[in-house]
């Protein structure tokens, strides 16, 4: 059993009034889709807005830099959504697909200027596309900085067959419950039914940490964050933030947080004695960031939807505001 807590997050400390873009760290986002993924999508279908989501919440979280790593064809139309990011283009092949050891060396070459990968959003189906699969498996063994698993890339390491065996990276899992479902089913964890309440909701994501030895974001109306050790749950349900986009937003926020306060190399968990914040802490808080910033919005609009999620993004700089020393 793991402990259940309660506790907030300790506080974010307060923004170095001399640092640079250097100082406050760089989020690479890997993801996008330019190609036909049978099986899942409609054909032709495009998936651009979800990257430069998670780019434009990482730098509301307060992050220097942001990169778009993304497939050629789209990634202008992504940056175009998102100015302020960079762009890295990832070579297709004639299906429209990412090539796989293209995608690896770009990762390899992020891991000496970024501080956080964060990988999935819009990244497509990963059933017959074995580069979105290397990429997926590069960016989750290697060791030299955190990684944010989103989206298909959850969905990505569900198709690769004992994957746990190559996870050597602190990694954060962000799942909904569809995406839980197919990856403790494919792992083989026993995980109980998550819809028949919190508890069961944080046994699961306790039990996937425990085995993937990570720290898992069970999103679903209240949001459970577990390391395997102990679980925290942030229940304030907000049903305005159940939009598409949302959840790479949440992604976003948690890769800024990452980023201005994790040391780079290693990439460890601080000392909880110590007082500064370890992943787990930066996890919870990311959590409450997004819910406040939904929270901040309906207030605004006086609605319970119709929420778009780029609406988030300019209520993330106040909600990290009530979060600091």
């Amino acid at each position: 059993m793991t402990e259940r807590i309660d506790t907030l997050p300790p506080p974010l400390p307060a923004r170095d009034p001399r640092g640079h873009k250097g100082t406050f760290g760089t989020v690479a986002v890997i993801g996008g889709c330019a190609a036909d993924h049978p099986g899942k999508h409609t054909a032709h279908t495009r998936m651009i807005g979800g990257p430069a989501l998670a780019a434009l919440a990482s730098l509301r979280t307060g992050a220097g830099l942001a990169r778009l790593v993304m497939p050629a064809p789209i990634l202008d139309a992504a940056l175009s959504i998102a100015p302020e990011a960079t762009g890295i283009a990832l070579p297709i092949d004639d299906a429209q697909q990412i090539i796989g050891h293209e995608a690896a060396a770009a990762i390899d070459a992020l891991l000496q200027s970024a501080n956080c990968l964060l990988i999935g959003p819009g990244l497509g189906a990963p059933e017959n596309a074995p580069g979105m699969q290397a990429a997926v498996m590069r960016a989750v063994g290697q060791d030299a900085i955190p990684v944010v698993v989103d989206a298909d890339a959850i969905n990505t390491l569900a198709v690769i067959p004992d994957i746990h065996r190559d996870v050597c990276a602190s990694m954060l899992l962000t799942p909904h419950v569809g995406e839980f479902k197919r990856l403790t089913a494919a792992l083989g964890v026993n995980a109980p039914d998550i819809a028949s309440g919190i508890d069961a909701q944080c046994e699961g994501a306790s039990a996937l940490a425990g085995f993937l030895g990570c720290i898992v974001i069970l999103k679903s109306s209240a949001t459970a964050v577990s390391d395997g050790v102990r679980t925290w749950v942030h229940d304030a349900p907000n049903p305005a933030l159940a939009t598409a986009g949302s959840g790479d937003v949440l992604a976003g926020i948690t890769a800024g947080l990452i980023v201005q306060h994790t040391p780079r190399v290693p990439a460890i968990p601080r000392n909880p004695d110590d007082g500064s914040a370890t992943l787990f802490d930066l996890a919870c808080s990311a959590v409450l960031i997004h819910s406040a910033a939904g929270g901040h919005w309906s207030a605004c609009a006086h609605a319970t939807g119709g929420l778009l999620a780029r609406d988030l993004l300019d209520h993330i700089p106040d909600a990290i505001e009530a979060l600091r020393t």
